[in-house]
């Protein structure tokens, strides 16, 4: 399985990989977990989706095993516009070394390899291509909208989510934090994955001439 990153005007150009993720957050948020999201065509697509996202995406055999998407905080972000009810009060981050992750989901129908503390291994590969895509990027921390089920992976990963309120119920139990973008976080969740070597291409231009081989 390959990590790749891929900016919005990437995502328009390598269609097939941008449809792949839209099919895959349909299987998972409303055909698995029942969520009220707006699907067409059989595709998963929000109002956030049209402005300037970043996505990890998992490509495995040219099919679309996992992808997050990442919003900067400056702009309109799900935290800030959809769930400001989950700050308790407190201004919504807006920093440019802040960046917002959305849409985390992996098929694990496809990805079946469970590392020994019971998390699917590319859910840490995920993690970690995260954390290497922010500090390529200057991030100090990334902020989430989450459930508390997804919380407990995280911390089980090695990454602590620093709260930003207290659980609302939002359909699931839920909560919004920072990840930090450091070392330290970098370190548990290779060691706890056991995740040898990077997790995502570092240089934008080898990503995106994976993509245009996916294709082919």
């Amino acid at each position: 399985m390959n990590v790749i990153a891929l900016t919005r005007p990437a995502l328009l150009k390598h269609s097939e990989l941008a449809l792949g993720m839209h099919r895959l957050r349909r299987r998972v948020f409303r055909d698995r977990l029942d969520w009220k999201v707006s699907v067409s065509d059989g595709l998963e697509i929000d109002q956030y989706d049209a402005l300037t996202p970043t996505c990890l995406l998992g490509v495995d055999r040219r099919d679309v095993v996992g992808c997050v998407r990442l919003l900067p905080t400056t702009g309109p972000n799900i935290l800030a516009d959809t769930f400001p009810v989950l700050l308790d009060g407190r201004a919504a981050p807006k920093n440019v070394t802040i960046w917002e992750s959305s849409r985390f989901c992996v098929d694990t129908q496809n990805v079946a390899a469970t590392a020994e503390n019971g998390l699917k291994e590319a859910t840490s590969l995920w993690f970690a291509a995260m954390i290497e895509w922010g500090k390529q990027n200057d991030l100090q921390a990334i902020a989430t909208v989450t459930d508390l089920r997804m919380e407990r992976i995280l911390r089980r990963a090695g990454w602590h989510l620093d709260r930003l309120g207290e659980p609302r119920q939002v359909g699931a139990k839920t909560v919004a934090g920072l990840l930090p973008v450091t070392d330290d976080a970098l370190r548990a969740i290779r060691a706890a994955g056991k995740i040898l070597g990077l997790a995502i291409d570092a240089p934008s231009s080898m990503a995106l001439a994976a993509a245009s081989s996916l294709q082919q």
